[in-house]
């Protein structure tokens, strides 16, 4: 792929790399989480992405199918190093789930639901809940620079949580408020998105001019789109070569390389039609593995959508055909990893240099202005979501009109979850401690606790 630039060696790419793994091993929490791990070391930290810049980019990751946050980590890395940095990034952003979540598939496989992963769960899913908080008040503080962002946040959040609106509709919606408000209010989008720090953050080291950029051309285009196609279609031809295309390497490879060419509004508006054809149609696991498998996504560094790898794996290590479970387990975790990932290189490298090109126009920053602003709504109804599961046992869906809200059942609520979620609070917000050593104490507490309840 091209690589012509103003510049690819901004931050040096040892240096870079070494960033991109500490924020590799704190990814735990969703998007939210991710995307507060990645400013606070990027932006807060090193200082290396302005505010803005970093509003920006995630702003053009939202609109796009797949696991935003680690598109984000893609097009910061491309930022700070181009292709190699982008590579980089998004590699690390999921190589420390895939290993930890291939690693309890086997487990699970083997052993089943053991007491010391269950123990673990316990302390660290009401952990999630703080960090995810945690990214509402960060990306809030400084995205919800006036009035006008800060209603359009609050309609979205109960858009999301009253009305069960779809994601998309809100992002649109937003998109088009935004449009339109830049037009006949610019002074509602003076502190948006764009480039620079915001009013309250501190300037970044960075030079916005310094940052890489190439010129969007159709041959670079083409380039991209040839060699993305190839990367991801060649796993797939492969298996049908070798293990027949009925086979299980086959299925799952189109069944979830074709799904997420549709994950708009992230893993959970795509978890339910995942579930529904993975336990009905496919029959690779049952429903209550499949929430096994999400809380082991839950508690594991990487994107949330990496519940597909256990799918993968269970369902392989069922139905391996003339292969060792084992062998066929480890190669459709891997296959359906790859072919669930590689699409995300190739939205960003192909729209980033043309989002870079058309920060100055004010249309597109109030758009964007307002697509963060509704995300700021979509991280706090995940809090809501991770504190309605996490602190309950039973959550049931209620319908009250137009209205559809999901109401906790009280008996089944959990004082050692609420014990483990309070100290999360305290460590993040008083004492400031990291994300990796606040899920480090709270699974060590969280689970000798569970584990002695237990015994």
């Amino acid at each position: 792929m091209s690589s012509s630039s103003r510049n690819t060696d901004v931050v040096p790419l040892g240096e870079a790399t070494r960033a991109w793994w500490k924020v590799s091993l704190q990814t735990f929490g969703g998007p939210a989480g991710q995307i507060a791990v990645m400013h606070r070391e990027l932006v807060d930290d090193r200082r290396w992405i302005g505010e803005r810049r970093f509003l920006h980019a995630l702003s053009y990751c939202t609109l796009l199918p797949g696991p935003e946050a680690q598109q984000l980590a893609i097009y910061l890395g491309w930022l700070l190093n181009g292709t190699p940095g982008g590579l980089i990034a998004g590699s690390l952003f999921v190589l420390p789930g895939f290993l930890a979540i291939l690693a309890l598939s086997a487990l699970y496989a083997r052993f089943g639901e053991t007491l010391a992963i269950t123990a673990i769960f316990a302390g660290v899913s009401p952990a999630v809940l703080a960090i995810v908080t945690q990214a509402v008040v960060r990306v809030g503080k400084r995205a919800l620079v006036n009035r006008f962002l800060q209603v359009l946040a609050v309609t979205s959040f109960v858009a999301l949580v009253v009305f069960d609106v779809p994601f998309p509709v809100v992002v649109v919606v937003a998109a088009v408020a935004g449009w339109l408000g830049s037009h006949l209010r610019p002074g509602w989008f003076a502190g948006g998105a764009g480039h620079g720090s915001a009013p309250d953050g501190p300037p970044p080291l960075i030079a916005d001019d310094a940052l890489h950029g190439e010129p969007p051309t159709w041959s670079r285009a083409a380039e991209i789109l040839v060699i993305g196609l190839i990367l991801w279609v060649t796993p797939v031809i492969v298996a049908a070569l070798t293990a027949g295309g009925d086979s299980v390497f086959v299925t799952q490879g189109k069944f979830f390389g074709l799904t997420t060419l549709v994950t708009f509004g992230g893993a959970y508006a795509v978890l339910a039609f995942v579930a529904q054809r993975a336990v009905e149609v496919y029959g690779w696991l049952t429903a209550t593995e499949m929430v096994k498998g999400l809380a082991l996504a839950e508690t594991t560094p990487g994107p949330l959508i990496m519940v597909v790898e256990f799918v993968a794996f269970l369902g392989a290590y069922r139905d391996p055909g003339g292969l060792n479970p084992w062998v066929a387990g480890v190669l459709a975790a891997t296959l359906v990893t790859w072919v669930t990932f590689v699409p995300c290189f190739v939205f960003i490298f192909l729209g980033a240099p043309h989002i870079e090109q058309l920060r100055g126009n004010e249309r597109l920053t109030g758009a964007l202005s307002a697509i963060t602003a509704a995300v700021v709504g979509v991280i706090a109804n995940l809090a809501v979501f991770f504190a309605a599961h996490t602190l309950f046992g039973q959550v049931s869906r209620r319908h009250i009109g137009w209205a559809r809200i999901d109401i906790p059942a009280w008996s089944t609520f959990s004082p050692r979850a609420a014990a483990v979620a309070a100290l999360g609070f305290v460590l993040i917000f008083k004492l400031r401690w990291s994300t990796l050593r606040v899920l480090g104490t709270c699974a060590a507490i969280g689970g000798v606790w569970y584990a002695i309840l237990n015994l």
